[in-house]
């Protein structure tokens, strides 16, 4: 494989005119419902028989261990008698320990697979399997950066012809950037990576991003879905080898009732402490976790939107997605749409499978706390939104599942801080509010409030051994596996990386509660998230925004360390877990941002980078990172105006209820313009976007 050369090309005349598109092949998608459940014209996915007994080992470990910390809380509280509050506590307490509980279960089992498993089908040096289906390769894009985003869609096309089975597989970068200089960007960038990789890579850029992601996807199946046996979505930070593609090929190939299969994302490229510690805490937990749901999971797995191979007649057949009656945040178009299309595709009898140990996949995180937050809150409307979902008729049981641990992931933020505020309020009103000794009526001896403080500790350290042991356990597999431990740089290293995972982990977790939190009310009052460009490279956060996003964590740290210290010094030292944490939002969320070493937090794909991420990375180096304002390139550069100009689609009829407002005042303005540079000086963002969509408006900006 050569390096990417970053000077400029000519572009080939017969591009530079055409289309760059394929000829179509529709394929209906059917009216998306969630009211009724269709009968499937096909065999259901098969249950294993195993499988309800792997289940009930979940929900009654659940929900054993949920009565026995219930108890013994209880017990806690019960000393005088268990007041109104006390009892509020007790009932949040249940909720949020089934939570801890359910999560642990599930990655107790995971424990125990990946102690079984022995490398075997998906090893590297495994045989890769011949396959003969057609695959398309989805890439959508929303105002991404052009240069990094060909870049390692690059270095995927290189992975997968390497195999010698590349021509089964055609790619399309289906585009929804609004930005009009990151479009004109991308023309330029896939024009190029076309002339490197060769003629089956096409473009779409949408005028309109209705539905946003998956209406992206839904208008490509309804278009070119008809010739393709399966597609492959990735985002727009994903990378897959090819030995990884053509295995999932395989899989779904050799399964005729599967409808989508998913692998275990892996994070890479981490450069900041806080995208270090996810990365870290990813690439060690994560392979245990994703084995345990995966157990017990079986063909009722869930969707997390990319790196996952899909069958084509499936998605068009049972995954459409409906509108959500109402209006935003909890109606309109849905946000997390990925779970409910593979709800969908499960009630319509295809089976839906995760393969944990298949390896090769690869994403980014967020490279600082309030990046990261940002995106959450996103995820936090639209996973509020499957409220809506969970009723709809015939779905499976395990797939409602999904989406009420989706939807308890965001609400027990504020049940936890509920929870945290009932027991501060218990403890005030124990400190000031003089209480009854002698209730009225007859009784031989008084009424003592007062809880028992012993118990009450064991209770705490159990429910955070719960928290804890699933790290611990994913530990004990390293130190089991020497050539594990020897990729994460030794035993000792990544133990002194758990521990230190733990600690930072345990810092930033009540910033997150409050932003959580903070989320579900904005959502509950009606407040949409919008849709904003993830950063993907520099953490940095200004000092203004530092103290202006962090503010709100900090408050509540000072008014639960008053409120602490007012009851007594004990219970402060007993809150300071979260309070230390909330009251050094600022300098945490600033340290976490800032760019971290890799010796502490070290994985293998750093230690040993695979070939795919040693490629994808020397392209995004080499890659020119300048973009341009979109009229000035294509004022600059005729072949790759004649190619954006061939990329429109053909012009409607003027209707007066489609007047594009945006059109009509940059036309204005062009027109009292004397130069192009004072046309360019005055028109907006969207003026601009307006004239790249119409050639007459483009070709007159342009000639002035």
């Amino acid at each position: 494989m050569g390096t990417l050369n970053t000077a400029p090309r000519p572009i080939a005349g017969d591009i530079a005119i055409q289309r760059l598109l394929p000829r179509e092949s529709p394929l209906p998608m059917a009216p998306g419902d969630l009211g009724k459940n269709r009968v499937p014209d096909r065999v259901p996915a098969p249950v294993a028989p195993a499988m309800a007994w792997r289940r009930g080992l979940v929900l009654l470990s659940t929900a054993a261990l949920t009565g026995a910390g219930g108890y013994e809380m209880y017990r806690v509280l019960q000393v005088g008698g268990v007041t109104v509050l006390e009892a509020m506590v007790l009932a949040l307490f249940l909720v949020l320990l089934a939570w801890v509980a359910f999560s642990f279960a599930s990655a107790l089992a995971g424990f125990f697979v990946l102690l079984a498993h022995r490398p075997g089908t998906f090893a590297p040096e495994a045989e890769l399997p011949t396959i003969a289906s057609r695959t398309a390769m989805l890439l959508p894009t929303y105002n991404e950066n052009p240069h990094q985003l060909t870049a390692r869609l690059r270095a995927i096309v290189e992975s997968l012809e390497a195999t010698s089975q590349g021509e089964l597989f055609d790619w399309f970068v289906l585009s929804d950037s609004t930005d009009p200089d990151i479009w004109v960007a991308e023309e330029k960038a896939v024009l190029a990576l076309r002339q490197a990789v060769g003629t089956r890579l096409y473009y779409r850029h949408r005028a309109e991003n209705t539905a946003r992601k998956a209406g992206n996807i839904s208008e490509w199946v309804t278009r070119f879905g008809g010739i393709y046996d399966f597609i492959i979505v990735l985002d727009a930070d994903s990378l897959m080898s090819g030995q990884t593609i053509v295995r999932l090929v395989h899989a779904i190939e050799t399964n005729p009732t599967a409808g989508l299969v998913q692998t275990l994302p892996m994070i890479v490229n981490a450069r900041t402490l806080f995208s270090r510690v996810q990365q870290f805490a990813g690439r060690l937990y994560g392979p245990m976790i994703a084995a345990g749901v995966a157990w017990w999971h079986g063909s009722e797995g869930n969707y997390w939107g990319h790196n996952a191979i899909i069958r084509v007649k499936a998605f068009a057949q049972a995954a459409a997605l409906p509108q959500i009656r109402g209006r935003k945040p909890f109606g309109g178009h849905i946000l997390s749409h990925d779970f409910v299309e593979a709800a969908l595709m499960r009630r319509a009898g295809w089976g839906i499978y995760m393969l944990p140990m298949l390896g090769g996949s690869y994403e980014e995180v967020p490279p600082s706390l309030l990046d990261f937050a940002a995106r959450d809150r996103r995820w936090c409307q639209g996973n509020l939104q499957h409220l809506a979902v969970v009723p709809a008729r015939g779905l499976h049981w395990v797939s409602r599942l999904h989406f009420m641990v989706g939807i308890g992931a965001y609400l027990t933020a504020p049940l936890w801080l509920l929870f945290l505020l009932l027991g501060m309020l218990i403890s005030l009103q124990a400190r000031f509010v003089r209480p009854e000794y002698f209730p009225k009526g007859f009784a031989l001896f008084p009424t003592w409030p007062a809880q028992d403080p012993v118990l009450a500790l064991w209770v705490f350290v159990a429910t955070m051994g719960l928290l804890l042991l699933p790290k611990l356990l994913s530990l004990v597999l390293l130190w089991l596996r020497r050539s594990l431990a020897h990729q994460f740089g030794g035993a000792l290293r990544a133990s002194s990386g758990v521990l230190a995972e733990v600690v930072i982990s345990a810092l930033m977790a009540p910033i997150m509660m409050i932003f959580q939190s903070i989320a579900v009310i904005e959502i509950l009052a009606g407040r949409d998230a919008g849709w904003q460009t993830q950063r993907r490279d520099d953490g940095t956060v200004e000092r203004r925004e530092l103290y202006r996003k962090y503010g709100v964590p900090t408050l509540c740290g000072v008014a639960m360390a008053a409120s602490a210290y007012a009851v007594s010094l004990p219970l402060l030292l007993w809150m300071s877990p979260v309070i230390v944490g909330l009251l050094f939002a600022v300098p945490i969320g600033a340290l976490t941002a800032r760019r971290a070493s890799v010796d502490l937090f070290a994985t293998p794909e750093e230690l040993e980078p695979p070939p795919l991420l040693r490629r994808a990375n020397e392209l995004s180096a080499a890659a020119d990172k300048a973009i341009k304002p979109a009229l000035v390139e294509l004022h600059e550069d005729a072949a790759l105006l004649a190619f954006h100009v061939a990329q429109l689609a053909p012009p409607r009829a003027a209707r007066p209820g489609t007047v594009d407002a945006n059109l009509v005042v940059g036309g204005a303005k062009v027109e009292a313009s004397e130069t192009f540079e004072e046309a360019v000086e005055h028109l907006s963002t969207r003026e601009v976007f307006s004239i790249l969509n119409n050639a007459s408006a483009l070709a007159t900006v342009l000639h002035k």
